[in-house]
């Protein structure tokens, strides 16, 4: 009797691995875009009975994506109307340099990725640490007269959050029209937060995705990276830099962090506006228009502009293009300064194939890294770009958590977002493409100047390291596509 039941029992259980097994097949060959995911995970589909289908349902299923459309399905982007007429990227070949006209065929790219229009006339301004970007930034806050609106993933509750507490407080209490958005994951950084002292200073304070437990679980990726403030809807700022003082480097703070953040006027602020807005709906349901977030917005320099949203919604993958269309345009020089370098293989061709090309390809990294198992991870997957021709170079301390991209001098990408999975693909980022010789040289020369403070690693020194280095940062490479 009891082997007869036996008999039932792996009779039932080969038909549920089987059934199990089949259908998960049928879900991986439908949506695994990857050839190699999808063989790996068919074969443990098959190979390990019962767990392998759970394994899959689990960690294989790309719930990210689904949980960012699902989350924003039924918001619809606001597009202000246009101050100026917008450029046609055939217009890009005629103002830039003569020698740089092929960069023409990047905002042809950009164009059709983004569905966001070239806007002529800007100015940008590099701002250097919180030394100098706070300052200009809270001035900002200062002198405004109808609105401010204020989009950050860390607001630390020290002595330079209360600095932009008093003045975001201060404004609301004058009459302006004041927001403040705050990841919610962000907002953990410090104890206690910082909501709960704006709101009882009377500021207008959301957080965005604030809930970090079951049934949410998986919004812990879903963050909002950006950095945003927009004062009057015609001063803008965007970069790098978080709301914490460590980034003062003169206060000589106990950990302190270099970052790199810039000052906007001109009618691209009306993009950052615009990404505002939206979150702003999606966190609170308040539709934010009218002449105070939107005024006419003057021109005031020369850079054409573009804002490129980038998040695992609806603009999945826009920043991803925009890195291999510059990749692909570039002819003499590509510069990139990032904190955190974890491309996927694509992108590691793409920089090679530059490289082979003979095209001038360097990485500028930070030396010790603020997190050590992504530091790991990075030197996991260095040696593909050393041994093709990138030159990657080390800054020394402080670390350095700059982010920027410039192309032949005359194409510069700045904003929020990293060369690593999180920024690529698991969080709402923001950045802004820019034309310009005067400006991008500029930021080429601020590029040439720290990798001339900086050391260069070599595919000898990398291959010298002992055995238990190289196991380690193997090991953590294997992640890679979850740091």
């Amino acid at each position: 009797m009891f082997e007869t039941l036996s008999t039932y029992a792996t009779a039932i259980i080969s038909l549920l691995w089987t059934v199990a097994a089949t259908l998960t097949t049928f879900h991986i060959v439908l949506y695994k875009r990857e050839v190699r995911s999808a063989i790996g995970w068919i074969g443990l589909s098959w190979l390990a009975p019962i767990i392998g289908p759970v394994f899959y349902m689990l960690f294989g299923i790309n719930r990210i994506e689904r949980r960012a459309e699902s989350l924003r399905k039924d918001l619809k982007e606001y597009e202000a109307p246009p101050s100026v007429e917008p450029l046609h990227p055939s217009q890009v070949e005629t103002e830039i340099h003569d020698e740089q006209y092929h960069l023409g065929a990047l905002a042809h790219l950009v164009g059709r990725v983004v569905n966001r229009p070239l806007v002529p006339g800007n100015h940008v301004e590099p701002l250097f640490n919180g030394d100098e970007a706070y300052p200009e930034m809270l001035q900002a806050i200062e002198g405004a007269k109808e609105s401010v609106t204020l989009a950050t993933y860390i607001f630390d509750n020290d002595s330079w959050g209360d600095h932009f507490v008093d003045a975001l407080a201060d404004a609301s209490d004058r009459g302006v029209e004041v927001r403040v958005l705050v990841d919610a994951a962000g907002l953990r950084y410090s104890f206690p937060s910082v909501f709960n002292k704006l709101k009882r200073r009377g500021v207008p304070v959301a957080k965005f995705l604030p809930s970090l437990f079951p049934p949410h679980l998986m919004s812990v990726n879903l963050r909002n990276h950006r950095k945003t403030l927009v004062v009057d809807g015609d001063v803008g700022f965007t970069g790098g830099i978080n709301i914490r003082e460590g980034h003062v480097i003169a206060d000589e703070p106990d950990h302190p962090v270099r970052d790199l953040h810039f000052k906007l006027t001109g009618p691209v602020v009306a993009h950052l506006q615009e990404i505002f807005v939206d979150d702003w709906n999606f966190s609170t349901d308040e539709d934010l228009r009218g002449d105070a977030f939107f005024p006419d917005i003057e021109t005031t320099g020369e850079v054409i502009a573009r804002g490129i949203p980038d998040g695992p919604d609806e603009d999945l993958e826009k920043l991803p293009w925009t890195l291999h269309g510059a990749l692909a345009c570039a002819r003499d020089h590509v510069q990139i300064v990032t904190p955190y370098f974890l491309p996927d293989e694509p992108l590691i061709s793409a920089l090679n194939t530059a490289a082979l090309r003979g095209v001038d390809v360097d990485i500028i990294l930070p030396e010790k890294s603020n997190l050590p198992f992504v530091h790991w991870a990075t030197f996991g997957q260095l040696r593909p770009v050393l041994e093709r021709g990138c030159r990657v170079w080390l800054t020394p301390p402080p670390f350095d958590h700059s982010k920027l991209m410039v192309v032949d001098g005359t194409w510069t990408l700045l904003g929020s977002a990293n060369w690593d999975p999180r920024s690529l693909r698991l969080n709402f980022e923001f950045n802004v493409e820019c034309y310009d010789r005067e400006f991008s040289g500029r930021m080429a020369e601020w590029i040439s100047e720290k990798r001339s403070r900086s050391h260069r690693l070599t595919l000898n020194e990398y291959d010298n390291r002992g055995f238990a280095t190289k196991l380690r940062d193997n090991v953590f490479r294997l992640a890679a596509p979850y740091l």
